[in-house]
């Protein structure tokens, strides 16, 4: 199997846009938002354990959840025609702390009649 891998272009810039938009909801505390970026079957695979749409969605019925975020080092890999698996490094302060951590993320978007939907997220913690 031929599979591509972009470091760069519209297709990548597209697709991080994306993943922006689910990191700007967990900063703003909006489940809507956050719901809107995620299929019906997403699957979180994160170091606290598994994850659906609704308890990714239901962490910020209390508020934010992340108050700054930086993400650096983003590649594609293109895995078909509707589907790319975006992997990133990501700095991150959670809410109420002052302390950055940082974690690997393969994020999987899959297009269809709605648009592209993150369908797959597992969060790797850096050492």
């Amino acid at each position: 199997m031929s599979t591509k891998i972009l470091t760069d272009g519209p297709l990548l810039a597209e697709i991080l846009a994306l993943e922006i938009k689910v990191w700007q909801a967990l900063v703003a505390g909006d489940p809507e938002a956050d719901g809107r970026m995620l299929s019906e079957d997403f699957l979180g695979v994160y170091p606290s354990g598994f994850s659906d749409k609704a308890c990714h969605c239901g962490q910020l019925n209390a508020g934010p959840v992340m108050a700054d975020y930086r993400l650096n080092d983003a590649q594609l890999r293109v895995i078909s025609g509707d589907t790319v698996l975006l992997c990133y490094r990501a700095a991150y302060r959670p809410a109420a702390s002052q302390e950055w951590k940082e974690m690997l993320i393969s994020s999987l978007w899959e297009q269809g009649e709605d648009g592209w939907l993150n369908t797959f997220s597992q969060d790797t913690p850096t050492a």
